[in-house]
């Protein structure tokens, strides 16, 4: 009866083991799954808010660009209808009608034809040759149509400019009872936008294209290595829905490469334009892959090991209090920069104030941050501002010599460095030590503004009945003041009392 006891428990402890291991991994599984899921996310709406700002940015340069040349053109117009502009001089006519032409960028010439096409004026003589451009598509739709609105006509090359691919910007010239009386016509080369294009971060397989809201591609960077890429789109599924949703981030496929790709985009104003950003998904959830393949090969070692230590109970608890240290130090460490984190932070503020309450010695606190981080974010991109986050807590620690300091990440771009025993003196000259080391850091790139930062330093003699938050309320004023001071500074508490 005992082996048959001894026996039913075995089998019955073996049964309990088999559960709780067969519990344990689906919930890991399904713990891991959300994690990846919820993190795969992230990264989509990291890269849409990204992309999207680049967008919102090209708008707004490309909406300043059209709104020069609609400017110069409506002086133009406006000129040529005064009655006394035959007159004046010739150079004084010319002068008076592009005034305005000389303020926009990548001119490619603005021209003044009658309504049958002659060439009355041109921006680039002062002697206009007897040409007739009645053949040019901006004349013919403004010939034969009513409407006032600016036209923007299909890429072109200009023969005025030397096969310089363009586009033209024009309206119409109408009398008081509305009759035709010709078109103003400017050219803009293409160039321009390529140029600003070449300025934005992408990612490997990503492009920005302008788009006429009639399906034709203005231009594109990267420049398209398919002839596809150059036809109209009006057809295209992806293109309707641009036209459809007006502005907005959706994955699609592409119907010219055939890849996944995240199309990020948005309308001009009321111009009938399209910028947009696209991205590859397979730049985007690049880094994601990378992890969840790491993490799943963890996941399923994890089951696996599980599944072995139900029957090797011993070694079970060894792994599991290695496991409980690991949780530990992933608990007070910071996974990005590797500094301590803010519950580690509390934790030694807390430890190292009672110690000076009892010694009686002083403890310094520096509070600082990295100047303007939001503006380094959005314009050079988060995996940037990463990188910069690594390389001021590798500056923090380098400047650090004392293995009772603590140096921490605070949130965000803020840091903390908690100093015990350390006078006004001493953390006044640590924090310029590393204020200017970070200073003295060489950008990312050399498209890069170099980091700074702002520091407030406190120090108190801990007194009975004295109050921790009273430590860190003053750092964090005087960090106020640096940044109020013009940044790249430090402050100490000691001159604000």
């Amino acid at each position: 009866m005992a082996i048959k006891h001894i026996l039913r428990s075995n089998v019955l402890t073996l049964r309990l083991l088999i559960g709780a291991t067969s519990v344990s991994i689906i919930a890991i599984l399904s713990i891991v799954s959300f994690l990846l899921v919820r993190e795969h996310r992230t990264a989509e709406l990291a890269a849409i808010r990204t992309s999207l700002n680049i967008v919102q940015l090209v708008g707004r340069d490309v909406q300043n660009t059209v709104n020069l040349y609609d400017s110069a053109l409506n002086a133009l117009i406006d000129v040529s209808k005064r009655s006394d502009l035959n007159s004046v001089s010739l150079p004084l006519k010319h002068m008076l009608l592009f005034d305005k032409a000389e303020q926009t960028p990548a001119n490619g010439g603005f021209y003044l034809l009658n309504a049958q096409g002659d060439l009355v004026a041109d921006s680039r003589t002062e002697v206009s040759p007897k040409e007739n451009f009645s053949h040019w598509p901006s004349f013919v739709e403004h010939r034969d149509s009513n409407s006032p609105n600016l036209f923007i006509s299909h890429p072109f090359d200009s023969a005025e400019n030397d096969g310089i691919c363009c586009i033209s910007f024009s309206r119409r010239i109408s009398g008081p009872d509305g009759r035709f009386l010709g078109v103003a016509v400017a050219q803009m080369k293409l160039d321009y936008f390529k140029t600003l294009f070449q300025r934005l971060d992408l990612e490997p397989h990503g492009f920005i294209r302008l788009i006429s809201t009639d399906g034709t591609p203005l231009t594109q960077h990267p420049e398209p290595a398919s002839a596809d890429a150059h036809t109209n789109l009006s057809n295209n599924p992806v293109f309707v829905r641009f036209l459809q949703e007006h502005r907005g981030s959706f994955i699609a496929l592409s119907s010219i490469d055939g890849d996944e790709r995240l199309y990020n985009f948005s309308e001009v104003g009321d111009l009938p334009l399209i910028v947009v950003v696209s991205l590859a998904t397979e730049d985007v959830f690049s880094a994601w892959r990378r992890n969840a393949i790491l993490v799943g090969i963890g996941t399923l070692l994890l089951c696996s090991a599980l599944l072995t230590l139900t029957w090797l109970l011993g070694r079970e608890l060894h792994l599991r209090q290695r496991a409980e240290r690991q949780l530990e130090a992933l608990a007070t460490t910071d996974p990005l920069t590797g500094l301590a984190n803010r519950r580690k932070l509390d934790q030694t503020l807390e430890q190292e104030w009672r110690r000076a309450q009892r010694s009686g010695k002083p403890l310094s606190l520096i509070m600082f941050d990295i100047d303007h981080f939001k503006n380094f974010n959005d314009t050079y991109g988060h995996q940037d501002g990463d990188e910069a986050l690594k390389r001021v807590a590798r500056t923090i620690q380098q400047c650090m010599h004392r293995s009772t300091d603590l140096a921490a990440r605070y949130g965000g771009e803020e840091f903390a460095v908690v100093l015990s025993d350390t006078d006004a003196s001493g953390a006044y000259n640590l924090a310029q030590s590393i204020r200017q080391a970070v200073e003295q850091l060489e950008p990312l790139t050399p498209s890069h503004r170099r980091l700074t930062t702002s520091m407030g330093v406190s120090t108190r003699q801990v007194k009975p009945g004295d109050q921790l938050a009273g430590l860190i309320n003053s750092a964090d004023q005087a960090l106020y003041q640096a940044k109020k001071a013009g940044r790249n500074c430090v402050i100490s508490a000691a001159e604000l009392s």
